[in-house]
């Protein structure tokens, strides 16, 4: 089995730019892919998990997020990084699009994706991560069984206490986040010894 880092898209692993589905806006946050070369150098997969309720609102269609995923590769490629997988939602409870309007169980804080994505990549969930700029996406690593990170930047801004949306740690930048997840697969406590 594997470890993963399981990693939010928008206001994470890129500048949040709104429904954007554009190559030439596509910007890593700072440190975001030396951060990920960090952390396969470490021996973790890497796996983006996000909410794409641009698709249900009709802002754009989903074929289009191939071309993010792919842009997205092409810059952590420059840094020596990728992303193994790629796992998005299209709904929204109060989509435009009828073909999409629903509560499903892939759409952040639910945990769908990821163990979707833990199922496909043979990943062992406790020995994984999720890293995320605000709570959903911290809930959403809870329900999987992941240690989680919140990636501290202020887009949190609700605050909303919950059973499962509490972070293990929170970091305040990426090169933060990969030192407490390099550190903790150095300590056989929190899982498996590589």
């Amino acid at each position: 089995m594997k470890r993963a880092v399981f990693i939010d898209k928008d206001g994470t692993l890129i500048k949040d730019e709104p429904y954007n589905v554009s190559p030439e806006k596509i910007v890593l946050e700072p440190f975001a892919g030396e951060s990920l070369r960090r952390l396969r150098q470490a021996g973790y997969v890497l796996i983006l998990v996000t909410n794409q309720a641009g698709v249900a609102k009709g802002y754009f269609r989903e074929i289009m997020l191939v071309g993010v995923f792919n842009h997205i590769n092409s810059l952590l490629r420059d840094e020596g990084a990728w992303l193994d997988g790629f796992y998005y939602c299209p709904h929204h409870p109060q989509a435009t699009l009828k073909q999409y309007r629903q509560t499903c169980q892939c759409r952040k804080p639910s945990a769908g994706m990821i163990l979707q994505a833990a199922r496909e990549h043979q990943v062992h969930l406790p020995s994984s991560w999720m890293i995320g700029d605000i709570l959903h996406d911290i809930e959403a690593g809870n329900r999987a069984g992941c240690k989680t990170v919140l990636l501290d930047n202020g887009h949190e801004t609700m605050w909303k206490p919950g059973e499962y949306r509490t972070p293990l740690h929170k970091a305040d930048s990426w090169p933060a986040a990969a030192d407490i997840i390099i550190e903790h697969s150095k300590n056989p406590v929190y899982g498996f010894t590589y």
